[in-house]
């Protein structure tokens, strides 16, 4: 008991002095950077990262409270990979009216749950449509913007229909029901 008495008043000075670091607070919920997403399985709850990509956070608002990704199909799921949609066209070729964004990478690590920023062979060229991963997302860091993360609802991602091996291209595939900010939910 005295040790850990001596652990926790060391770890308190030097916290104080910037040496160490306390445990972090957990952050509170912000319902105007928080996704509802609606799957036939249910709801999928996504934090969005302005403090990694402003700008698409923005694009991905700005869509969502126009309704556009209500009824989008995931058009590309690879199992143990990920989740694609975002494509009016249901072809993975589509976008939004909105002008594509320019790139923002950034060092944080893709995991389980990461959402991010699809693109073309261009790293500008980021419209509308997003990946959520599942597994295997972890040489994405860096080269596809990564601008939110699930915090619940992972259990519905994993039940989203999955495509054919290789391509992941999905027959029949399963659509966002509807897709929300938390602020705007009703």
């Amino acid at each position: 008991m005295t040790m850990l008495r001596t652990s926790l008043a060391t770890l308190a000075v030097l916290a104080s002095l910037g040496l160490a670091q306390m445990p972090a607070q957990a952050q509170a919920p912000d319902p105007n950077n928080t996704l509802i997403l609606e799957t036939k399985d249910g709801p999928v709850t996504i934090r969005l990262r302005p403090d990694l990509a402003p700008k698409h956070v923005e694009q991905i608002k700005a869509l969502t409270k126009r309704g556009f990704y209500d009824g989008i199909v995931f058009h590309r799921v690879i199992d143990g990979f990920m989740a694609q949609t975002g494509d009016p066209t249901g072809t993975g070729t589509g976008g939004s009216d909105l002008p594509n964004i320019k790139a923002e990478f950034t060092p944080t690590p893709y995991k389980v749950g990461s959402v991010g920023m699809a693109r073309s062979q261009s790293p500008d060229s980021g419209n509308s449509q997003f990946f959520i991963c599942y597994e295997g997302c972890g040489s994405l860091t860096g080269q596809y913007t990564l601008f939110g993360e699930v915090v619940s609802g992972m259990d519905a991602v994993r039940k989203i229909k999955k495509g054919a091996a290789g391509s992941g291209q999905v027959l029949g595939p399963d659509k966002i029901v509807r897709m929300r900010l938390q602020a705007d939910a009703k």
